[in-house]
């Protein structure tokens, strides 16, 4: 398999036909693709930490972040560079392979944050680790800068589709989404990009932000699913829980159609219990999140010891890299 033989033309009348599969035929296509171009039974962990907490200017309705809402999330400042370095440290002691670190900006500024953060990357990536930041609105030279530091990867995910999308954050346009990420492919970053279900969209949302991650021209890497983490305070709280089979059906469709990317099991696992989550291994999801304090970043997430004694009920295992040398040049 290859990335010659990868599609990026999709319609959106091709992926319904897949999302809307019957359930057990959806699920077994899926697993053949995902074992045609994965290792089925490798399962990456991947640890993401706040490195700044609350206070954000915009107003995405499903955030606890977002300085408007009335949320209990205490705001915190960006974390010391020798704090975020144990917490790398730990989580790869704990058997993490990817660090991700996530500051609640609306947008990457050229100033002495920016300095620290671009120094914890350069640390993380000296561990060996693949070093991810979620950091807002990235520039071209900003992105130059993180990749020269050792970037592996940068999360920005397009979250529902271009259609829904107003309907969810006013404070920024889709087309910027897509401008930042472009301008992390500009720099030879790895993209890591997805969406949340559970927003009150139609299954045509989730499809067509599938398609939007799909056609793009090289596909992310990396496609987180996320399940809507309510959190108390924010538009989004009092939406039911999104069924289980819509999101074993978002991931089978997204390995489907992007089958030599990672499809990441992101928020939400906290509300799933482990026959859940082994469904949405079954369709194709061949990485999850923790975070310490059993949160990810400001919701409720399965602790380390218990998503590790999961993954061996399940007779999986933690990805291992290959030993790899700091990326920075």
């Amino acid at each position: 398999m290859n990335e010659n033989m990868l599609k990026h033309d999709w319609t959106k009348e091709e992926l319904l036909a897949i999302y809307n599969r019957p359930l057990m035929q959806l699920v077994f296509d899926a697993a053949t693709v995902h074992r045609q171009w994965q290792k089925p039974d490798e399962v990456q962990i991947s640890t993401l930490l706040s490195v700044k907490t609350g206070g954000c200017p915009e107003d995405c309705s499903y955030c606890g972040q977002a300085a408007r809402y009335h949320t209990d999330i205490k705001v915190q400042a960006l974390l010391p560079t020798e704090t975020v370095l144990a917490h790398a440290q730990k989580a790869k002691d704990s058997g993490s392979s990817r660090f991700c670190m996530a500051a609640a900006w609306r947008e990457v500024r050229d100033n002495r944050d920016f300095d620290r953060i671009i120094d914890m990357v350069k640390g993380v990536n000296e561990m060996g680790l693949e070093v991810c930041c979620t950091l807002g609105m990235l520039t071209e030279s900003q992105a130059q800068r993180l990749q020269e530091a050792g970037l592996y990867a940068y999360n920005h995910n397009l979250d529902t589709s271009e259609e829904f999308y107003d309907e969810i954050i006013s404070t920024r346009q889709f087309d910027n989404r897509l401008e930042t990420i472009k301008n992390v492919r500009k720099a030879g970053i790895t993209v890591c990009s997805g969406g949340i279900i559970g927003l009150g969209e139609t299954i045509d949302d989730r499809v067509s932000m599938l398609r939007s991650l799909a056609n793009m021209e090289k596909h992310p890497e990396s496609v987180p699913i996320n399940a809507l983490a309510r959190v108390a305070g924010t538009p989004l709280a009092d939406l039911p829980r999104i069924d289980i089979w819509e999101m074993v059906r978002t991931i089978a469709t997204a390995r489907i159609v992007m089958p030599a990317s990672m499809v990441r099991l992101s928020a939400g696992r906290i509300e799933m219990s482990e026959v859940e989550q082994a469904w949405c291994f079954m369709a194709g999801a061949n990485s999850i999140f923790t975070g310490e304090r059993q949160t990810l970043l400001v919701t409720p997430n399965p602790g380390v010891s218990e998503d590790m004694q999961m993954l061996k009920n399940l007779g999986l295992k933690a990805m291992v890299l290959e030993k790899k040398e700091a990326c920075a040049n």
